[in-house]
């Protein structure tokens, strides 16, 4: 590396990634998804190694139930997650689960990235493109345009507006913001008992811009046992394209 990489490098925000994985898996027929095998990879360990291999990441850590504590830690020394420092019980919601991570991360963490634990095929470049615009911005997303006819609907389940398809973004994960931004917003939202989806929805009742980044078709989320089938082609097509 020369001089003013090297420079570069040592005067860019220091970035903690924090991991939500201490869901239920509920759509998931009662297995925990997070650890199921992924073209024998388990979908965790994917999503960690993408951060390790992120130029911009420092440090990871993952909130998770305590009953995976064991399996992930034993996961980060097969597949060499030298940057996870820290493996925290989550709480109980995501935005609780994310501050407790957030509280651990260090301060000498300037930016902290959001990851879900559940979207094993981001990529390191990605992430990278992520951290950048928020190290410019202050808060930072990747998204990718709604393909679908979106409809809002009423509670008898008729519709009540027809959504323009054109201005709609699907938002996906990592999403990276200024340390204690993130901190505020998301106490705010859990002391106001308010439920928010992801975190920059938290972010955006503080009045603050989230800039959103070009993000990748393939970063989808492991929700259901379909999501499994389609990752799997998604792998298998990475594998015939290198």
């Amino acid at each position: 590396m020369g001089f003013f990489k090297r420079f570069r490098e040592a005067q860019r925000p220091r970035c903690a990634a924090l991991v939500a994985a201490a869901g239920s898996s509920s759509r998931m027929g009662g297995v925990n998804k997070l650890l199921q095998p992924l073209d024998g990879v388990p979908v965790l360990a994917r999503t960690l190694t993408a951060l390790q291999q992120a130029r911009r990441v420092d440090t990871i850590v993952v909130a998770a139930r305590e009953e995976d504590f064991l399996t992930i830690s034993q996961l980060c020394r097969t597949y060499g997650i030298t940057k996870c420092a820290k493996v925290v019980r989550g709480g109980e919601s995501r935005a609780h689960s994310v501050l407790l991570a957030a509280l651990e991360a260090g301060e000498d963490a300037e930016l902290l990235a959001v990851q879900d634990g559940a979207r094993p095929l981001v990529t390191p470049d990605l992430i990278d493109a992520v951290a950048e615009q928020a190290a410019q911005r202050g808060a930072a997303a990747p998204a990718v345009p709604v393909k679908d006819t979106i409809k809002a609907v009423r509670s008898d389940g008729t519709v009540a507006e027809t959504l323009d398809r054109s201005v709609l973004r699907a938002v996906q994960t990592p999403q990276i913001f200024q340390r204690d931004l993130l901190k505020a917003a998301l106490q705010a939202a859990i002391e106001g008992n308010i439920p928010v989806t992801d975190d920059c929805s938290a972010v955006e009742r503080m009045g603050k811009r989230v800039y959103l980044v070009e993000g990748d078709e393939e970063n989808l989320k492991i929700t259901t046992p379909v999501d499994l089938i389609l990752a799997e082609a998604i792998l298998r097509d990475r594998e015939e394209r290198r």
